[in-house]
């Protein structure tokens, strides 16, 4: 089946961790692919697309370990999608966390609709009440966080959004698989933005989803568009994500230092490893 969940060798560790975390500012965990944990100085955990599948072989391989079991997430006030792929809204990872911890679920409308074609509630008892369906523009609270909803490119999402999370220790975006886009200058003016999420990866041969013959895929920003979408944002710090994640469209994150070198931005790159944390 595609998609279907991974098994964990990594015991409980991770999630351990972050609930026993007691950050000074906003701790900030690497999930692999795209997904992350933010957790505050008052304890507030959000989760941003995470995601345990294992892929749809051979077209879409999993290059990482499975980190966790859902099952093992106990502390969480929110998730949040990006758009509706399903490594970014997968019910097997994610509506059992929604369903243990009683977090509220926030996504565009296109991510919803997933959601209802794999009918979370009847098949993992989420509460219809834990779905808030956002827009650009939107804005809501979720304890120390106030998340702002806003406008990306995703040229292959049906409705992405991306998130712009302010607390009192700093500001964090979250771009899901955009590319630069023509709303970053106008993001840059409204925030100031200490870390700054990117999606980056290579072009790949990979099997097309109906016929299965090698098609040419692009699906996240090249180096350069990396950098100028940091510029554009005006980051502090850049955290490149989903460079790790499929066979075929892997990268390596640390030439990044050699196309950021001419420009102001980003003024620092972290690199990091599944499972890694970082602070603000």
């Amino acid at each position: 089946m595609a998609h279907e969940l991974g098994e964990s060798d990594w015991g409980d560790w991770l999630p351990t961790a972050v609930a026993e975390a007691d950050p000074d500012t906003v701790a900030v965990w690497y999930l692999g692919c795209n997904g992350f944990v933010l957790k505050g100085s008052e304890g507030t955990t959000l989760l941003i697309d995470p995601y345990l599948g294992l892929g749809d072989p051979p077209r879409t391989v999993r290059m990482l370990p499975v980190p966790f079991d859902p099952a093992d997430v106990a502390e969480a006030d929110a998730v949040l999608a990006t758009h509706e792929h399903s490594d970014h809204v997968h019910g097997p990872t994610q509506a059992p966390i929604l369903a243990a911890t009683g977090a509220d679920y926030y996504a565009p409308d296109a991510s919803m609709a997933v959601v209802e074609r794999e009918a979370w509630t009847e098949e993992w008892g989420v509460a219809a009440d834990q779905f808030v369906t956002v827009a650009e523009g939107d804005q809501f609270a979720v304890g120390e966080f106030t998340v702002h909803v806003v406008r990306v490119n995703d040229p292959d999402a049906d409705h992405p959004v991306g998130y712009v999370i302010e607390s009192d220790a700093g500001t964090v975006f979250h771009g899901g698989d955009t590319r630069p886009a023509d709303s970053f200058p106008n993001l840059a003016d409204r925030f100031d933005i200490d870390l700054g999420v990117l999606a980056f990866g290579s072009v790949g041969m990979l099997p097309d989803k109906q016929t299965r013959e090698p098609k040419r895929t692009r699906w996240y920003a090249d180096e350069n568009d990396v950098i100028r979408a940091a510029n554009a944002l005006e980051l502090d710090r850049l955290v490149p994500s989903h460079w790790d994640m499929w066979k075929g469209l892997t990268a390596d994150p640390t030439v990044l230092h050699h196309h950021a070198r001419g420009f102001t931005y980003p003024d620092r790159l972290d690199v990091v490893e599944i499972g890694d944390r970082i602070d603000l």
